[in-house]
């Protein structure tokens, strides 16, 4: 299917804008909010029916995962919508920086936008950060949702505004029965408190191993998202306090001697000082290749997790199920919950949308 055929056909589902976006005001608009000092907003829940936008904040789609990302939505029983810029591409870029840019900011402000969804991550979210305009973000609240490089839009606009945002699936994801079920539970049909276990409990296959370091249990707002982002924005006025917080990390594709690193540069910089507790998702291919002359020599992926964290005064757990996997768990980034690490479980201790 040709590019001009497929957005005719999407009529129906999807309302393409024909007029430049133009903000209320201009962008660039880069005030310094405290996270600590501003109140807590939660956006308006989803419903079935409701219109979720598509961005590509980060690296450039294929038409395909455009298509498919349609599809994965209206099954779901959503109505679907994006812009021209969505399939720009600049390099490994959606478009230019201004451009990912104004695409999300006029999502953020169109009425009839009720969610926002990123197509996929790949690289360019932490670009586009001093490009927002966090005030209109604040003043329109909606759920905002994806992983990996979205990580830094996450860790940006509850920065700037307090806005809760999401840790979940993107729009090219497996969205799966637990996945869905998860994505549901969260962000349409929230319960004053819902605990959370790994896919299929009940099975004797522990399936992503999930390994309790250090157990206990700590109540405190999550925050956190990808390994890497998390260490980019150390020393940038979009980084968050990790104090009393519940850190979740996630990670791909790096060799255990690049995951030490990083974990040691958040811990030299005390950024796990005061954190209530630690929960790791799934490090996807992060274990060292055995083509490689140094492998008989490298530590393994546990190995390394072992020697970070063994010694935390603080519940830390790897393996639960989100990050670079099929099964997801949508987190709220900002939400308040309780890790349990000897019952390998999270609990949401309110609604995380209104």
């Amino acid at each position: 299917m040709n590019r001009k055929k497929f957005f005719k056909s999407l009529a129906a589902v999807t309302a393409l804008s024909s007029i430049p976006f133009q903000t209320s005001k201009s962008l660039s608009v880069d005030e310094d909010y405290s996270s600590e000092k501003l109140t807590v907003i939660k956006p308006k829940r989803l419903k079935d029916g409701d219109r979720i936008a598509l961005v590509a904040p980060g690296s450039y789609i294929s038409e395909n995962e455009l298509q498919e990302s349609v599809k994965n939505l209206s099954d779901l029983g959503f109505q679907v919508t994006f812009t021209e810029r969505l399939t720009l591409q600049n390099g490994y870029f959606s478009g230019t920086d201004s451009q990912r840019a104004e695409d999300l900011m006029e999502m953020f402000e169109r009425e009839d936008v009720d969610a926002i969804m990123c197509v996929r991550g790949g690289y360019g979210c932490t670009r586009i950060l001093p490009l927002l305009d966090y005030n209109v973000i604040k003043k329109n609240p909606k759920i905002l949702i994806g992983y990996s490089d979205v990580t830094a839009l996450l860790f940006g606009i509850f920065k700037k505004t307090g806005l809760i945002t999401f840790h979940g699936p993107v729009a090219t994801s497996t969205f799966n029965e637990f996945s869905v079920k998860n994505f549901r539970s969260v962000l349409m049909n929230p319960e004053s408190t819902k605990k959370f276990f790994n896919a299929y409990p009940t099975s004797d296959e522990n399936i992503y191993g999930v390994q309790s370091l250090v157990k206990g249990k700590a109540k405190g707002r999550l925050v956190g998202g990808n390994l890497s982002i998390m260490v980019s924005l150390i020393g940038t006025k979009y980084d968050v306090d990790y104090s009393n917080k519940i850190i979740f990390i996630e990670e791909i594709g790096e060799e255990p001697y690049r995951i030490d690193r990083m974990l040691t540069q958040l811990i030299q910089t005390d950024k796990f000082k005061n954190a209530a507790g630690i929960m790791m998702g799934i490090f996807s291919k992060c274990e060292p290749k055995e083509n490689d002359a140094a492998f008989s020599k490298s530590f393994s992926l546990m190995e390394v997790l072992k020697d970070r964290f063994s010694d935390f005064k603080i519940p830390v757990i790897y393996g639960m199920s989100f990050g670079h996997v099929k099964d997801k768990f949508t987190i709220p980034f900002g939400g308040l919950a309780e890790l349990d690490t000897d019952e390998q479980s999270f609990t949401l201790l309110e609604p995380a949308v209104k």
